[in-house]
């Protein structure tokens, strides 16, 4: 039993991400039946982010969202600096 409780806690981030990706692919599935595309696209989003992140997990690798998001806002923040004063445009 001791085994199983430090397993469990030990691969919890795998195990819930593994059933994301199952409420993912069933979402998708009913979605799809139906006739609801954009809830079908938006579960199949979850579903390929919940499979990243398992694959992350199961190699060892984390992710830091704080430094990750600082970065995106700085290069952001670059490009938007070298666009022209006019863009984008309004055509009226």
């Amino acid at each position: 039993m001791a085994t199983l409780a430090t397993s469990v806690v030990l691969m919890r981030w795998q195990i819930l991400s593994a059933v994301l990706m199952f409420m993912a692919s069933t979402l998708n599935v009913q979605f799809r039946k139906s006739d609801y595309q954009a809830l079908a696209f938006i579960s199949s989003g979850l579903g390929i982010a919940a499979s990243c992140w398992f694959a992350t997990g199961l190699l060892g690798m984390s992710l830091d969202f704080a430094a990750t998001w600082t970065h995106i806002k700085d290069v952001m923040l670059e490009i938007m600096s070298h666009t022209p004063p006019e863009w984008p445009m309004v055509i009226t």
